[in-house]
């Protein structure tokens, strides 16, 4: 709080004594009244009235300046009404009531919003369970009635399936601190399962398959990477050429961390699109052509990783290829403590 913007703020009530006292003046100047006296009429007028505007501004400025501070030293900044200072002035102290009715009353929104969001997300994952039992019955009929129209059919399934799944860790994705418990993890185990459950789109495409030295231990939620895993390969899968495509997973281990990478020989990523793959509901060049994107996996793939400490890194040429990076930190810290 500035002394000028004060003064500015005073400026009417400043003005209208001034202009009182000129008023006054000018009569005791016509009653022949000496100067000297006009002088001490000013005097008992304005120092009393700046004393007090002085005074005021050192408390106006005292209080907004530690409201300031603490402000400032505060991660949220909505728990200002919870921590502030009691003033010793009125406007300071209905200030700070204002604020802590404010304060209740953007809990009780949040609180009533958190609810319904809560309720949402159970209704989801209730739905997402039901919804699993006919979709499992339906795979079982295919089986038992194997021919060129079920094969179809049981593809179509797998895809369902995938974006059931999806639904379920997107409504998860923004409690994964909850819900998760860092182990040691066997990589090969992940990968092994992933393929397993995109075996029927590596043949359906021939996709040849490119294994190599993935026996290493990570740290980390088994459900929450092989999620992260599967859409990544199912991305390969999905953007491949048609035509002698191929999926190379390969890890490395880098100091104290673990780099998984899942590389393919597809359609790859225009430069353009490459630095936003990561937004939520961007398809992009490719998705616009295949029609098949929701533009929701990858962007929950980072969300997922940040959430969990992973880093993920993503290459691309224009018909070339994508190389898709996971970064498993401090695995040799996590084991020892």
């Amino acid at each position: 709080m500035k002394m000028i913007d004060y003064i500015k703020d005073k400026g009417l009530f400043l003005s209208i004594n001034l202009m009182f006292f000129i008023i006054i003046s000018s009569f005791m100047r016509f009653a022949k009244a000496a100067p000297v006296i006009i002088f001490l009429l000013f005097c008992i007028w304005f120092f009393p009235l700046l004393s007090y505007m002085l005074i005021e501004y050192i408390k106006y400025k005292k209080y907004f300046n530690n409201v300031e501070n603490i402000l400032e030293n505060l991660d949220r900044k909505y728990l200002l009404p919870e921590v502030i200072d009691d003033a010793n002035f009125m406007v300071g102290e209905e200030i700070n009531d204002i604020l802590k009715v404010l304060s209740r009353d953007m809990h009780e929104n949040v609180k009533y919003y958190k609810n319904i969001q809560k309720e949402y997300r159970e209704y989801i994952e209730m739905w997402v369970h039901e919804i699993k039992t006919p979709i499992a019955s339906s795979k079982l009929l295919i089986e038992n009635n194997n021919n060129e129209i079920t094969r179809k059919i049981n593809i179509q399934m797998d895809r369902i399936e995938n974006f059931v799944e999806q639904v379920l860790y997107y409504s998860r994705s923004d409690e994964v601190g909850k819900d998760y418990i860092i182990k040691k993890i066997e990589l090969y185990q992940v990968v092994k399962k992933v393929i397993k459950k995109n075996q029927r789109d590596f043949i359906s495409k021939r996709i040849s398959l490119q294994i190599d030295d993935i026996d290493e231990i990570i740290y980390s939620d088994t459900k929450w990477v092989e999620f992260i895993l599967n859409q990544i390969v199912g991305n390969a899968i999905k953007y491949s050429k048609g035509k002698e495509d191929k999926i190379t997973i390969k890890a490395k281990k880098i100091g104290n961390a673990v780099v998984l990478t899942v590389q393919d020989n597809g359609v790859g990523i225009s430069e353009q699109d490459i630095n936003r793959v990561f937004e939520k509901g961007f398809t992009g060049e490719n998705g616009r052509k295949f029609g098949k994107s929701t533009g929701i996996g990858l962007y929950l793939c980072k969300k997922l990783c940040v959430k969990l400490g992973l880093g993920l890194q993503i290459d691309s040429d224009i018909n070339e290829g994508t190389k898709v990076s996971i970064i498993f930190p401090r695995t040799e810290n996590i084991a020892e403590s």
